[in-house]
């Protein structure tokens, strides 16, 4: 049976923004624990072996939610970057560290690579933790919103060699955990992915922040989607998601305000496994 995940009200925005903005050899996607951290937790393999999917953690009482943003940039945006295109955010992880918020940024392969002292500033943050959107942000699966498509035998390597890129960067272990471009995926995505090791990470609430100007209109679809648990996709990348910083400056107090506890997705999956 085919499993495609596709939130059209978030990856349709999602594509067209994606799609309008946006050396070493391949080596295993997860990433070795240093001898400090202890293993990063993930879920265990779906049936057959399959890369596991996370889309939310446990819906309890204890009030958690995971702010996540994609950190955008296609293999062939070089030009556009060079000419101006910003596809980072500085200020809106300036305001994650003034308020004191933990996130989790999904980073393309080509972002790091683009913006290298940013990518290894937001890994070494105890605040952050880094995660691979792929490295070229091509699609995994046919019509996929628009985005250009990643040849089938290319998918594992697509993946390995965003971590390569971080690893260049400077980026100290980046977690093993992996977000579709697009959101986009099916059973033999996950079949071809397993041996990489990584958990893919989904979303339950969108925050329509791709090409968004009303950063109200933004916080305010957050509070409506969030329950205990919630991961929520945005983006930190300015070109495609100029509101996102003022949004989420709106959005921390009232979630606050309602008893919510900002956590990063390596916190709930572990507390989805602990669960089950």
């Amino acid at each position: 049976m085919i499993i495609r995940v596709r939130h059209v009200a978030a990856a349709c925005v999602l594509g067209a923004a994606l799609t309008a903005c946006a050396s070493s050899a391949p080596q295993a996607a997860r990433p070795a624990p240093s001898s400090t951290s202890s293993r990063p937790p993930t879920l265990t393999p779906g049936p057959g072996g399959l890369t596991p999917v996370f889309e939310h953690g446990p819906r309890g009482k204890d009030k958690t939610v995971a702010l996540t943003f994609d950190a955008d940039m296609t293999a062939d945006q070089g030009p556009r970057a060079a000419a101006g295109e910003h596809f980072d955010n500085p200020r809106l992880i300036a305001t994650l560290r003034a308020l004191k918020v933990p996130a989790t940024v999904f980073m393309t392969g080509r972002w790091a690579d683009e913006y290298p002292a940013e990518a290894r500033a937001i890994g070494a943050d105890p605040l952050f933790e880094v995660a691979n959107h792929s490295y070229s942000h091509y699609a995994f699966t046919g019509d996929c919103y628009g985005l250009p498509r990643v040849d089938a035998g290319r998918m594992r390597s697509d993946v390995e060699r965003a971590y390569a890129s971080f690893r260049k960067a400077g980026v100290e272990n980046p977690m093993p955990y992996f977000r579709f471009p697009g959101g986009c995926y099916d059973k033999q995505v996950l079949k071809t992915l397993a041996p990489t090791g990584v958990t893919a990470v989904q979303w339950d609430v969108v925050s329509g922040d791709a090409f968004a100007t009303d950063s109200d209109a933004v916080a305010r679809q957050v509070m409506e989607g969030v329950k205990p648990g919630s991961v929520v996709v945005m983006h930190c990348t300015r070109s495609a998601a100029p509101a996102t910083e003022r949004a989420v400056r709106a959005l921390v107090p009232q979630l606050r305000a309602k008893g919510y506890r900002f956590v990063k997705v390596s916190q709930q999956i572990g507390a989805a496994e602990a669960h089950h």
